[in-house]
């Protein structure tokens, strides 16, 4: 049945399905409180009846459009793009386009983002990336989340944030203490962290499991080196470089995401550092690139396009009184870039002192074979 422009309808969609106007409705929309098998059910018909939502009118009855705005902190980090990957696909199921903003870690263009977003009532704001330790620093943010949500639009974030918004939480406590473990139990005690800023509650958290891997075994974290730069493959060079010129010893560079460990790994290539022969390499996160450098990256996996999926997903249902927390787990992936530290060199002063001796011996031994011989 067609209606008065020549097309379907709603109406003939719930028809088909057996089922009533809301539902159908909430069924197409991805909402909430509709049965798997119902639902699946008035897709179907949708489908065979050729049904196309009036987007326009969704907008003037809901007061929001079909738009969900991701707010990222680097856009050509391979972090970002796999979240934003995991979301876009929930997003083109649920007949939603994706807008994505960029801010460069800077509190100030997240802002800005996040009212441009609220000012085109998108229908849902997801947060991706780390928080910053000062809640302080979040707060102009949190107001601004908290008046868009109190007109009907739907928030949510990825990591640790003081937003008091649903949130997937991926366990970077956790990975920084398997990372730090699987060089500790290679024998590395001359580490050096290469880090971004910590400021973000990213850092901090994977810092604080690191360090408790350090003390659990004995090494003082205040011995080892924190390397700091820009959170990015150019930071992981500066850092790089700094790691050759001011602590030589190192035997294993732990970076704490793997762009940074990217970067680490182009330097000491270009300086004929042998990794893992003469340093070993971690990252965190495990981006698609991981696997294909060579050597393959060690470094703790993330679910990314699924905490992407999550996230979304969390927005998308209906609010509740308190925020939700959907951890997320992750895992250890061990490749080429790491092994065992390798054996301290010998002092020169000893290897000349142990050379020398072994010739006065060999000298012995000829002039005792040659009286002998006499």
């Amino acid at each position: 049945m067609a209606g008065k422009e020549g097309g379907p309808r709603l109406i003939d969609v719930a028809r088909a399905a057996g089922v009533s106007i809301a539902t159908a409705s909430r069924a197409l929309a991805g909402t909430p409180g509709v049965r798997p098998a119902v639902a699946e059910a008035v897709r179907r018909h949708a489908d065979e009846l050729g049904y196309v939502a009036n987007v326009h009118a969704r907008t003037l009855a809901g007061g929001h459009n079909r738009t969900v705005g991701l707010v990222v902190h680097e856009i050509g980090d391979p972090y970002f793009s796999e979240i934003a990957s995991g979301l876009l696909r929930l997003a083109d199921t649920e007949g939603l386009s994706l807008q994505v903003c960029h801010t460069g870690r800077d509190p100030e263009a997240e802002l800005r983002h996040v009212r441009t977003l609220a000012a085109h009532r998108v229908a849902a704001i997801v947060v991706s990336g780390s928080g910053f330790v000062d809640p302080e620093v979040e707060l102009p943010i949190r107001r601004e989340l908290e008046r868009y949500a109190e007109k009907g639009g739907r928030v949510a974030v990825i990591g640790r944030h003081h937003l008091g918004s649903d949130a997937v939480i991926p366990p970077n406590d956790t990975g920084g203490r398997a990372v730090a473990d699987h060089l500790l139990g290679l024998g590395h005690r001359r580490l050096a962290i290469v880090t971004g800023s910590p400021a973000l509650t990213t850092i901090a958290d994977r810092m604080a499991g690191v360090h408790a891997a350090l003390g659990d075994a004995g090494v003082d974290p205040a011995s080892v080196p924190v390397i700091e730069a820009a959170f990015t493959r150019d930071g992981g060079r500066e850092c790089a470089r700094r790691v050759l010129a001011e602590h030589p010893d190192t035997t294993a560079v732990l970076a704490l995401n793997d762009d940074m460990a990217i970067g680490c790994l182009s330097v000491l290539r270009e300086a004929g550092v042998s990794v893992p022969g003469r340093m070993s390499v971690t990252g965190f996160d495990d981006v698609a690139v991981a696997m294909d450098l060579s050597p393959a990256l060690t470094t703790y996996k993330l679910p990314m396009a699924q905490m992407g999926e999550d996230a979304l997903m969390l927005a998308l249902k209906e609010p509740t009184t308190r925020p939700r927390r959907h951890p997320v787990a992750g895992r250890l992936v061990v490749r080429g870039s790491t092994a065992a530290a390798p054996a301290p060199a010998v002092a020169p002063s000893t290897a000349s002192g142990t050379s020398a001796r072994g010739r006065t011996r060999a000298s012995a031994g000829r002039a005792a074979g040659a009286a002998v011989a006499r």
